[in-house]
């Protein structure tokens, strides 16, 4: 198994693309600590992981909380010997599809201001056991919103800009202690809306703008892309996995474009 022996922290565990992700890692044999703010969608996402004869843990976190973060990072690393992977899969609601005209200073700021102190906190909170240890894997997730243009994505388009920019700079940062930094830019993921990620509160007001169901919204989002289709929540999870393995031993300071073509690099 890609991840036997491994030890992972999902930020975000209970979410669509958080559990999908760390149902993946505890496939390939990692133990998995899932964090969040919700109990029950992190005991849910955990009791699927056991069923499948997987290890995994629970702790409610606020991802916005230094002192929360770091607490249980130092907390999983004395209990597990070992922190090897984290990924911030962590969603903060927030206005899109709002033209300038009518965004106020307060929602243009506060997904890069929420966003960007989860990277912030995160990362510090395991990378200092990961340089300690001489290696780890720090991941995190865009959108190609940090590329491309359009009206009413102001706010979220410099926040995934900011995600990445951060996912390079932290590799520049740590990788002489042997720990690598990738992002995931995967385009929206129907699959995750479906599940009622927090994703369709932020979609639908720009589908009704539209004036359009948000199913043909999403639909016509993939027509648009080279494959045309939209990533799937297995996608992600296997990209993930790739990434968190040996086998990506030389990958860091990268975003892997999962956008199935809407964002061509």
């Amino acid at each position: 198994m890609l991840l036997a022996n491994k030890n992972a922290v999902v930020y975000g565990g209970g979410g669509a693309i958080g559990g999908a992700v760390a149902r993946a890692f505890a496939q390939e044999g990692a133990t998995v600590y899932l964090a969040g703010r919700t109990r029950s969608k992190l005991e849910a996402v955990a009791e699927a992981i056991r069923a499948d004869g997987g290890a995994a843990e629970v702790a409610e976190v606020d991802a916005l909380d230094e002192q929360a973060v770091g607490d249980h990072a130092d907390l999983m690393a004395k209990a597990a010997g070992s922190i090897d992977i984290a990924l911030n899969a962590v969603g903060i609601m927030h206005v899109q599809g709002t033209p300038l005209a009518e965004l106020s200073l307060e929602d243009f700021l506060h997904p890069i201001t929420a966003y960007t102190r989860a990277q912030f906190v995160t990362a510090k909170a395991v990378s200092r056991h990961m340089t300690r240890q001489g290696s780890g894997v720090i991941l995190s997730l865009s959108t190609p919103g940090s590329k491309l243009p359009g009206p009413g994505f102001l706010g979220f388009g410099v926040t995934c800009a900011a995600i990445e920019a951060t996912s390079r700079l932290l590799a520049g940062e740590l990788g002489g202690s042997g720990v690598r930094v990738v992002c995931l830019r995967p385009d929206a993921v129907p699959e995750a809306i479906a599940a009622g990620s927090y994703s369709r509160d932020v979609f639908e007001p720009i589908a009704a703008r539209a004036g359009v169901p948000l199913t043909d919204m999403l639909a016509g989002a993939a027509g648009n892309t080279l494959l045309k289709r939209l990533p799937t929540l297995d996608d992600v999870a296997n990209m993930a996995v790739f990434l968190a393995s040996d086998r990506a031993a030389a990958v860091t300071g990268t975003v892997a474009n999962m956008t199935c073509g809407s964002l061509v690099d």
